[in-house]
C-alpha cells in the first residue's frame, strides 16, 4: 500500500549519508520492529532515506534500531506519531509544479528530507493552509523545502509552527508572501525546474 493511502498513524524516517549502511540499517529496522511497511532509496546527493509506517511503538522501535545501527552516518530524522495526511499525499506525489492556493504563500526551506517533511507536518496542523509543493532533495542538492497557501494570518500562523517544530540548524530560510503576484504564480504553477519552464516557455 502507499505511503498516501496508508491508514498506519505514525510515520519515522531516517536520512543517512551512506548506501551500504542505509540498506544494512534498513534490514535491521524491520527485524527488530513489526511495521506495516518500510520505504527505502537514494536521493541528492547520495543520500539515503529510511521510511517506517505502522502503529506509534512499532516506528519508535524501528527508529531507535536504525539510530543504533547506522550510528553517526544519520544526518537527521523525524518521528511522526500521527502524520498529516496532506504531508503523506505530499511526500509520494511526483508533480514538479506548486498551486499556491489563497493570497498569501509561505516558504520554509530546510537543509534536509527529514526537517522538511517535520516542518509541513507542524504547519498544516496548526493552520488552515494548503501544501503547495513539498520538494525533497533531488534537484535541490539535497535541501527540502515547502510551499504553503492560504490566507495571510493562516499562512503566517503556519509557518510559524513550522519553524517552532525545527531546531535553528535544520532551517535555511522562510518567508511569507502576502500578495503573490499571478505571474509569479502562474510560473509555479508551470513547473518548479528552471531549466524545464524556461525550455518549454510554459509559464
Amino acid at each position: 500500500m502507499a505511503l498516501a493511502t496508508t491508514a498506519d498513524p505514525a510515520l519515522g524516517l531516517l536520512e543517512l549519508d551512506s548506501v551500504a549502511i542505509g540498506v544494512l540499517t534498513g534490514d535491521a529496522m524491520v527485524k527488530a520492529s513489526p511495521v506495516s511497511a518500510i520505504y527505502s532509496g537514494t536521493v541528492h546527493p547520495g543520500h539515503y532515506l529510511l521510511a517506517v509506517t505502522g502503529d506509534t511503538a512499532s516506528v519508535e522501535i524501528a527508529l531507535e534500531t536504525g539510530r543504533a545501527t547506522a550510528g553517526n552516518v544519520v544526518i537527521d530524522e523525524v518521528f511522526l506519531p500521527a502524520v498529516a495526511a496532506a504531508v503523506a499525499a505530499a511526500i509520494v506525489t511526483d508533480s514538479q509544479a506548486a498551486t499556491a492556493d489563497g493570497e498569501a504563500v509561505g516558504i520554509i526551506e530546510c537543509t534536509g528530507v527529514a526537517a522538511a517533511i517535520d516542518a509541513a507536518d507542524a504547519a498544516v496542523k496548526a493552520a488552515d493552509v494548503q501544501i503547495a509543493t513539498l520538494r525533497l532533495a533531488d534537484g535541490l542538492g539535497g535541501k527540502g523545502y515547502v510551499m504553503l497557501g492560504g490566507v495571510l494570518a493562516e499562512t503566517e500562523a503556519a509557518v510559524e509552527a513550522g519553524l517552532s517544530r525545527l531546531d535553528p540548524g535544520r532551517v535555511l530560510h522562510s518567508v511569507v508572501i502576502a500578495q503573490l503576484a499571478p505571474e509569479m504564480r502562474a510560473d509555479l504553477a508551470a513547473d518548479l525546474r528552471f531549466r524545464r519552464v524556461v525550455r518549454t516557455g510554459s509559464a
